[in-house]
């Protein structure tokens, strides 16, 4: 670098007013000439003399005032160096490259480091890398938080212009400077950091517990011993929550309020919340095993909006089944256990409730419209079908919303067109519902709860009346607001669902042929022909669509299928690997085929026929998307598998879709999905 180093400011004004008083006596020697000749010559001699005395002491005392500065500053700057030195506050200084070139005693300290260390500041820190620190750019400090041997600090980063700092000195004048250095300063913030933590550790938790089956399990435990139960139970539940410090209040005979706080529910996520398995073990001779479910709700603003949390996350729960626990926070949703399948309530009190409620919701309409899941299968047109065939009675004008007839119900669809029994417009599309949307429409969606995934997500903003009806489990994503929902995780089917709420809309419904076959094939479908999920009124609602004209020869019939779709499904089954000795992994490749994705699935309920198998998952590749058909018996919930991959389904039957991977791809992570939850006891 060029320095070229001079006097400037104060400093060179007060040196120089020798020399500027000596110009002003000049020119009062000029005027002095014009009044008095003598005079003039007189002062003339004395500014000879006068010049002569101060340039002399210009030239020789400037060497000694400039070394007097100099040695001035140079103590000056000792002052400030040792200052610094000794500083608390860690303080390093670091060339343009990020090379530390000056530290202080307590930078030295905490990075145990000799006075001298002259290495790039990532070896001491290595997410401090160069392109992190301040550039060329306008960009003049930085700020990062970083962990250091346990503690936490927070580092700042300020650009130092060499020239700038040149421009700010009174008394050197420095040109062609250049360059830059680069300061650092170290915060410790691990005691803040730990005294935030303690004070988010000890935030209120709201919790709510719920008994699933209090009923059924009592109904089993002779009535002078129940009592006896429901009091063990109370002594399981009360123990638990008072080992983690925490309040538990009985508010109704199955219903537990929880109050604890937030380090107790880490806790709890630790332990995978075995209350869960912990309940089960109660038993005096009840058939039924008790299970519960806990909603847990944390991070709210206020305690009011931890408790609103808690009851979301109880429905959450109750809604995919219960045997589980869930905890919401503002920003995520988080859930644990759901091994145990759905006890079939015996009861229809709660379908005849809902029928009532979708009969006024109905008929205060003009018009009604249906729609289901993307690429719809059986029970999603069947069920659709059957909510047409209630709207029908019901006097209202009915539109089922379809875009692309799949081929897998291509034969259904072709029952209804052309059929003068029914009207063109029976079926339509996504834009054409979205045009008939309005205040005086309601819409009913069948066989889905997840908006994404609907046949026209859009047209659930233009409707204000929304109506849900289905068989899966709810997940993180749920219709909000809707008027009617109606979510039942046990029954086997959407059309079990709908057949029961056709009984209780209207009395002595008439069905046609076509109506009952479609609603009992659904059935047929999700039950892979009553073996799945199958219960007693599985069996009811089957039997009511057999007394009003569903055949089962013509259902059959349906669903042939033709010999390519029937090879590609053996040549999935064959080549099944069987991984960690219970689960079969296999690829479906029916590129060539109409509908590959449900061969996928129909190969995947073969596997589980093969001896030792807990689950199996066909993939398929279709439409530069991998589809994942994921099946159980009754060891393995599938569906936590594949919310893990970003689908979700039911116990024993669940499917996932990804985008943007290959089938290899796929298969690792779903191995990795496997490893991880059979690692931490996850299923």
């Amino acid at each position: 670098m060029k320095k070229k180093m001079k006097l400037k400011g104060h400093v060179k004004t007060y040196i120089l007013f020798g020399i500027y008083l000596g110009v002003l006596l000049c020119a009062v020697d000029i005027a002095m000439f014009l009044i008095d000749i003598k005079a003039g010559l007189l002062l003339c001699a004395y500014l000879v003399v006068y010049f002569a005395v101060t340039l002399s002491l210009q030239f020789y005392n400037k060497p000694i005032l400039m070394n007097e500065l100099i040695s001035f500053a140079t103590e000056y700057g000792q002052i400030q160096r040792k200052l610094l030195r000794d500083m608390d506050l860690p303080y390093a200084l670091l060339d343009d490259n990020g090379k530390v070139i000056w530290t202080n005693i307590a930078f030295e300290t905490i990075t145990h480091q000799p006075k001298g260390y002259r290495k790039s500041i990532t070896s001491l820190f290595p997410t401090i890398t160069r392109d992190r620190l301040p550039d060329d750019s306008d960009v003049d400090e930085a700020q990062y938080e970083l962990e250091y041997e346990g503690n936490e600090y927070v580092a700042k980063f300020k650009k130092i212009s060499l020239k700038e700092m040149a421009e700010h000195s009174d008394m050197i004048d420095a040109e062609g400077y250049d360059g830059y250095l680069i300061a650092v300063y170290l915060y410790d913030e691990t005691a803040l950091h730990i005294a935030l933590q303690e004070v988010d550790d000890q935030s209120l938790a709201v919790g709510m517990v719920y008994l699933d089956n209090y009923d059924e399990a009592l109904e089993g435990v002779e009535e002078v011993r129940r009592s006896l139960l429901i009091a063990l139970i109370d002594r399981k539940v009360n123990k638990y929550i008072s080992a983690y410090d925490g309040i538990c209040k009985k508010l109704e005979k199955d219903k537990y309020l929880v109050i604890m706080r937030k380090r107790a529910i880490a806790q709890l996520q630790e332990t995978r919340f075995d209350l869960l398995e912990e309940v089960k073990t109660v038993n005096i001779g009840n058939e039924m095993a008790v299970t519960i479910s806990i909603g847990v709700g944390v991070d709210g603003l206020t305690y009011a909006q931890n408790y609103e949390f808690s009851r979301n996350a109880i429905d959450l729960a109750l809604g995919r089944g219960g045997d589980q626990a869930v905890i919401k926070t503002p920003e995520s949703i988080t859930y644990y256990g759901g091994k145990s399948q759905q006890v079939e309530k015996n009861t229809r009190v709660k379908a005849r409730v809902k029928a009532h409620a979708l009969r006024e919701i109905i008929t205060g309409k003009d018009q009604v419209l249906v729609m289901g899941h993307r690429m719809p299968d059986a029970d999603s047109f069947g069920a659709a079908v059957g909510i047409y065939r209630i709207a029908l009675t019901l006097g209202r004008k009915c539109h089922i919303v379809l875009n692309d007839v799949v081929p897998a119900i291509q034969t259904m669809v072709g029952l209804f067109r052309n059929n003068p029994d029914y009207e063109e417009d029976m079926i339509i599309g996504s834009q054409q519902a979205i045009e008939m949307a309005g205040s005086n429409t309601v819409l009913v969606v069948v066989d889905v709860n997840k908006p994404s995934i609907t046949e026209c997500p859009d047209l659930l903003r233009f409707c204000k009346s929304v109506v849900v009806l289905d068989h899966h489990r709810q997940g993180t994503e749920t219709v909000e607001n809707a008027t009617l929902s109606y979510v039942e995780p046990y029954a086997s089917s959407a059309c079990e669902m709908v057949s029961e709420v056709l009984q209780y809309t209207y009395d002595n419904i008439k069905m046609h042929s076509e109506e009952a076959d479609c609603l009992y094939s659904g059935i047929m479908i999700d039950t892979n022909n009553f073996m799945v999920k199958t219960g007693v009124r599985t069996f009811e609602a089957a039997a009511f669509l057999r007394r009003n004209g569903a055949d089962v020869t013509r259902v059959r019939k349906l669903f042939r299928e033709d010999a390519m779709e029937y090879k590609a499904k053996a040549d999935a089954v064959s080549q099944a690997e069987i991984y960690k000795q219970c689960f079969a992994i296999s690829i479906c490749t029916a590129e060539d085929l109409p509908s590959p994705t449900i061969i996928g699935a129909q190969a995947a309920n073969e596997l589980l026929n093969i001896r030792g198998v807990k689950a199996s998952f066909v993939l398929t590749d279709y439409q530069s998307k991998i589809y994942i058909s994921a099946r159980s018996i009754d060891e393995v919930n599938v569906q936590i598998i594949m919310e893990r991959l970003g689908g979700g389904g039911h116990l024993s039957t669940a499917a996932c879709q990804m985008e943007g991977v290959g089938i290899i791809e796929a298969m690792g992570a779903l191995k990795r999905t496997i490893d991880s939850m059979l690692e931490n006891h996850e299923i």
